[in-house]
């Protein structure tokens, strides 16, 4: 109900163009319950949809070195989350809302193998907003990274990126977050240490990532541990 009540508000506020994806019928009866009109909201149901064999075509073009069959897209884009995220693929679509019945796993994942990570970027990362009064808080890393490793090559035991340089690539693409919802990025690195009081990995991942996301975005307003 609440994903049919949140495309409905964001319908009526003209904030963006809502494509809910399941049953037409289910959706069109729960707003005339409502009493609210539907205009300016699409519902596509993945199963009866004429784009279905077009985007099953693509992901069995994007992800057939990956073993998969013509067959295995076609059942995979009954997946609504796949469904969705082929969508944005095939640019008819700008972006999706997901979770209120799928795990971050599952949310995650279609995007992982078919949009990819945007150039440069050596991870994936989370961020949510936050809303205390007129106070808005972007946080993150809250629900992708639970650690953070030195990727090191294995034929020659380099370290190509360090742990801290992967935490001060989350501050900085967070703080870009930010920035598009008209917060202006001041980063706190947080540990359960304040400038030294505590000792540990995480503390001292904290303050060498300070240093990184200095050095990577000179601009950036940034302290800790």
């Amino acid at each position: 109900d609440r994903v049919l009540d949140a495309a409905h508000f964001v319908a009526e506020a003209g904030a963006a163009r809502p494509v809910i994806l399941g049953s037409p019928e289910t959706v069109e009866g729960y707003y005339r319950g409502k009493g609210w009109s539907m205009e300016g909201i699409e519902v596509i149901s993945p199963e009866n949809s004429p784009r279905l064999a077009a985007y099953a075509e693509m992901f069995f073009e994007l992800r057939k070195d990956k073993g998969v069959t013509a067959e295995d897209a076609l059942k995979q884009m009954h997946n609504y989350n796949y469904f969705g995220t082929m969508m944005i693929k095939a640019g008819d679509a700008d972006g999706m809302v997901s979770g209120a019945n799928h795990s971050t796993a599952d949310t995650v994942r279609p995007a992982l193998q078919l949009i990819k990570t945007k150039k440069g970027a050596h991870l994936v990362s989370s961020c949510f907003i936050m809303v205390r009064g007129d106070e808005m808080l972007a946080m993150g890393d809250c629900a992708i990274n639970i650690d953070y490793q030195d990727t090191v090559d294995k034929a020659t035991g380099e370290v190509t990126f360090s742990a801290a340089q992967k935490l001060a690539e989350v501050a900085i693409e967070t703080a870009k977050t930010a920035k598009t919802f008209g917060i202006d990025p001041k980063v706190a690195m947080l540990s359960f240490s304040t400038k030294g009081s505590g000792k540990g990995g995480t503390v001292a991942l904290s303050h060498d990532a300070v240093i990184k996301a200095q050095e990577m975005d000179p601009e950036l307003a940034v302290d800790g541990e």
